[in-house]
């Protein structure tokens, strides 16, 4: 059981000398397998361990590659997004320069109007006519098979290749890889070819010049010079594809073909979204529909011949769908080529182009049956409502269904909670010891730690081809108690379905701590809820907030996927494999939360009806517009269903909307002691996201605040007369506990309490929450009425970055908190 980014790692670390890397998101774990590798003493193919480096930049990476493969190494890096822009001069040069070589990308979105970490192809495209050859990978397995399939065919060809698949959606895809031998990759690569690659290196013993200047006499000619290398490509490609065949029993094509001999209708697509077609166009077949998809697998050199025969002659009308946006121009890259392929091949079939899944927007089985049936526009996007140029296919999201005898599990979590690691776990678990095929992706926010994290856990009979998301789960798993009513998380529940819940309160009272819309949602779609306090037990175990090994077990307790006693042994197993570094207290204490997991789990009795849900108050009604309505449902999990009329089109957002996010990640929160606080200020200053707050004011001002408000006077000659308050934002802070460490005030009676301590939020929410509203209405000190060259002067004013998305303890958000305090709003920040 690997993800893409591992199973292509493998491949690239057996086959390469020299590594030069440099992380980015999603490719990182390529590199960082590698490294770890490396640093274990594993060696490659030949019984040599790779010299791995981590550069100081991308562009620093591709040079050091470029050094390498001069020197005769056989060479690879890995890299996505604009670190592949960064790479661009010197995969010029490689590639003129003919020298073997393999690029593992994680293909991902470029920065544009805003930065995202997903994935998509505009990175790849962005460096088409580089002159390496391309090829695409759409599955773990073919993330693994491809990438050696390309280090033999550069060496053949002597064309370098750069090796994509779908950033997250491939490289972070858990699934089933039948792993190469070392035979079989020792029988792709020729020995003879690699002897003569070394032949081509600078060496003193056989002296020659590159990169020299030429002029217009000659560049012109010499630039065409190479022309039979990149025209041997598609054939060489080929033949390395039927060779790996021959030894594999996998068979791949340049271009592959699914669906009906005689199709009239044809998609053209490349990367992760041929799964979608491939379960798509083979459902439209089984309904006596003449529908096909040609999958395209390498991308440049573009094969016309090839494309040609993959497209059959019975075709009228061809779909052509890019993963990336190019602005202006009359297609985007894909489309093109096929247009252009067509025309060559005069062949008159009607093509239309459209974009789908940019930033991994989903694509799935409903649209691929929208976009072979919509004929209505030659250029169309799809997944999105565009109420702005109208380019959009409408699809039916209930028209596509999971097969009933298909497991499907989601897990709701929080970065860092160990919910997905735990459910990697459960992945390999399943995939290693049942005859089930297993899949696992896992949805990440860009806002990482803290943030809610998605895991989609499939479990099948046949193998898996769903590359896209559970929408209709019939197992949930909420990981954190606060999440069900901030989104509505079992709304495409299947009935029937189980809920597993991970709640402070027991079975015989949780259902009232529930909301009135949740108990309906229960009621109505007739979910068997579970519930268990899994913190409590991790707790108590010495594991924190780790609750994934106690959800884990419960898991495995209610899904009948092997016997109990199996899962427990085999979960024990990947325990002491993942945290065997970490010590035998930690493997121990994991151990221990399994058993005791299992006696806690208890059902919770589900009434047969419950009380309808008054109607829930519309959100932000006071508050600006673009805060309602954009802002208020991108917090409520509806940003999928915002059209394109709602959103900035250069990307220029109002600031200060993080104040009504109100995330609630904490489960303890600073509660101040003002008896014993020496008004210091470090609390304030060191807290990454302003959840901490200090404030000076004259005792005038005092009017009317909550029974819990807690004040004192000020120390120093420049605060004389005031009082002063520290006060948490109770629903901001993330419990990261960074205040409390700081604070120098200890208690000289009560052992170990400061002025300031962690404490558990239930106990405290509401008054802090109305503290907090009262607190905020004090008026700020003004610029000059305090030493901005002090610690204690500098948190005495607001301060203008707050509440980010930042991870809980960031080192980094202080700077610019501080800064905002000290020079105000004469900080511009940019890029």
């Amino acid at each position: 059981m690997l993800d893409g980014n591992e199973a292509a790692a493998r491949v690239a670390f057996a086959a390469s000398e020299v590594i030069a890397i440099y992380p980015i998101t999603p490719a990182s774990p390529m590199g960082e397998h590698a490294d770890a590798w490396a640093m274990a003493g594993r060696t490659n193919l030949w019984g040599v361990v790779p010299d791995v480096t981590e550069m100081q930049s991308e562009a620093g990476a591709a040079g050091a590659v470029h050094g390498a493969l001069q020197a005769g190494a056989l060479t690879t890096t890995f890299t996505a997004s604009q670190g592949l822009l960064l790479m661009l001069p010197n995969m010029y040069k490689i590639a003129g320069e003919l020298t073997p070589m393999v690029i593992h990308v994680a293909a991902r979105t470029i920065a544009t109007h805003a930065l995202s970490i997903f994935g998509d192809h505009s990175d790849v495209m962005g460096a088409r006519q580089t002159g390496f050859a391309m090829l695409a990978a759409n599955s773990p397995q073919e993330a693994h098979d491809l990438a050696l399939i390309a280090h033999a065919a550069t060496l053949r060809a002597r064309v370098p290749f750069l090796h994509f698949f779908d950033g997250f959606r491939t490289s972070h895809e858990i699934a089933a890889v039948d792993v190469l031998t070392p035979d079989v990759m020792r029988a792709m690569l020729d020995e003879r070819l690699i002897a003569d690659h070394r032949l081509r290196s600078l060496d003193p013993q056989r002296p020659v010049i590159r990169g020299t200047a030429q002029n217009p006499d000659v560049f012109f000619q010499a630039r065409e010079a190479a022309n039979p290398f990149h025209a041997a490509v598609p054939d060489v490609v080929a033949d390395e594809m039927e060779r790996f065949a021959t030894l594999t029993g996998r068979r791949y094509q340049p271009f592959g073909y699914v669906g009906h001999p005689q199709a009239e209708r044809v998609l053209v697509l490349m990367g992760s979204g041929a799964g979608a077609a491939r379960e798509a166009v083979a459902a439209a077949v089984g309904r006596g529909e003449r529908v096909g998809a040609v999958i395209v697998r390498l991308y440049r050199p573009f094969d016309i011949g090839r494309f040609g025969e993959a497209v059959p002659e019975t075709v009228t009308s061809i779909a052509v769908l890019d993963r990336t946006k190019e602005p202006g121009s009359v297609g985007e890259p894909l489309y093109q080529d096929v247009v252009t392929a067509l025309a060559e091949l005069g062949r008159a079939i009607d093509v239309s182009g459209g974009r789908y899944g940019l930033s991994s927007k989903e694509f799935t089985p409903a649209m691929v049956q929208a976009v072979l049936v919509d004929r209505s526009r030659r250029h169309f996007t799809i997944g999105i409502v565009d109420d702005v140029s109208h380019t959009s296919v409408r699809f039916d999201r209930d028209s596509w269904h999971e097969p009933d005898d298909v497991i499907r599990a989601v897990f709701y979590g929080l970065g860092s909670d160990g919910t997905v690691g735990a459910n990697k776990n459960s992945v390999r678990i399943v995939g290693n010891r049942t005859t089930l095929w297993a899949q696992g992706y896992f949805v990440y926010d860009s806002k990482k730690s803290g943030s809610q994290t998605v895991s989609h856990l499939r479990f099948s009979p046949r193998p898996i081809d769903s590359t896209y998301l559970i929408d209709e789960p019939n197992f949930v798993a909420c990981h954190q108690f606060g999440m069900l009513d901030r989104a509505d998380l079992l709304a495409r529940a299947v009935p029937g379905s189980t809920l597993l819940l991970n709640s402070p309160h027991g079975a015989s009272d949780v259902w009232d701590q529930l909301s009135a819309q949740t108990r309906k949602t229960i009621v109505d779609r007739r979910l068997r809820l579970f519930v268990v306090d899994a913190e409590a037990i991790s707790r108590e175990a010495g594991l924190g907030k780790r609750v994934n090994t106690v959800l884990q077990a419960c898991f495995f307790a209610l899904i009948d996927l092997l016997p109990i006693d199996q899962a427990v042994e085999a979960m024990k197993e990947e325990i002491s494999r993942t945290y065997g570094k970490r010590g035998e207290t930690v493997v121990r204490r994991n151990h221990a939360v399994i058993d005791r997991a299992l006696e806690a789990l208890e059902e919770v009795d589900v009434p047969d009806r419950t009380e309808e849900p008054a109607p829930v108050p519309q959100a932000f009604t006071t508050e600006p517009d673009f805060i309602r309505r954009v802002t208020a449902r991108l917090l409520a999990g509806e940003g999928d269903q915002l059209t394109v009329s709602a959103l900035p089109v250069d990307g220029t957002f109002p600031t200060g909307t993080t104040r009504y996010e109100k995330r609630g990640l904490a489960s303890e929160i600073p509660i101040w002691d003002a008896d014993l606080c020496i008004d210091c200020g470090r609390c304030a200053l060191s807290c990454p996201h302003a959840a901490i707050r200090m404030k000076a004011y004259d005792p005038a001002d005092l009017v009317d605040p909550p029974p819990g408000f807690a004040w004192k006077e000020a120390t120093g000659r420049d605060l004389a007369g005031k009082y002063l308050t520290i006060q948490v934002a109770p629903e901001d802070c993330t419990g990261c506990g960074v205040c409390v460490d700081v604070c120098p005030a200890v208690s000289k009676e009560v052992a170990a309490h400061k002025a300031i301590d962690m404490t558990p939020i239930d106990d405290f929410i509401d008054r802090e929450r109305e503290n907090f509203d009262y607190f905020l209405s004090l008026r700020p000190a003004r610029r000059q009425e305090v030493n901005l060259l002090s610690v204690k002067g500098t948190q005495l004013i607001d301060p203008l970055f707050e509440f980010s998305g930042a991870c809980a303890g960031c080192g980094e958000t202080p700077y610019l908190k501080l800064m905002t305090q000290m020079f105000g709003d004469r900080v511009v920040v940019a890029n």
